[in-house]
């Protein structure tokens, strides 16, 4: 079977949450969704409130699935779900990365996205309900 990272599409006020990667070198300033690996035993929801939690010291709720899956190098595929925040006041923070950003449909291409992330980008817009496509 395939590793499955998962990654959380998380909305708040018609905005998308993205984070700017510290490490490794070669993606370090690019942005992507906040998630990671699912781990032996956990489910993808599971593993994506994990991921929010340690990456954005906040409590999520997983939602559907959004978009296809995007297949990543070593045999791996990205997995990303509708998330929200529980406590809509709570406000995300950079743990791992360099920055965290809320982005709405005009903004997505402000972005250096991550290869995998950026094809979904259509999905985001979609999510977003931004029916004007891309600028």
């Amino acid at each position: 079977m395939n590793a499955v990272i998962v990654g959380a599409a998380l909305v708040r006020d018609g905005k998308l949450l993205a984070q700017q990667r510290a490490w490794p070198p070669k993606h370090a300033g690019q942005w992507e969704l906040p998630g990671g690996r699912v781990e032996e035993g956990e489910s993808e929801a599971f593993a994506l409130a994990r991921e929010c939690s340690e990456e954005l010291d906040v409590v999520v709720e997983v939602g559907g699935r959004v978009g296809e899956d995007i297949p990543l190098p070593g045999g791996r595929v990205l997995r990303i779900y509708a998330a929200k925040l529980v406590s809509p006041g709570d406000e995300p923070r950079a743990v791992e990365h360099r920055a965290v950003r809320w982005l709405g449909p005009d903004d997505l291409d402000d972005v250096d996205w991550l290869p995998a992330d950026r094809i979904l980008l259509p999905a985001f817009r979609a999510l977003l309900g931004d029916r004007s496509g891309q600028k």
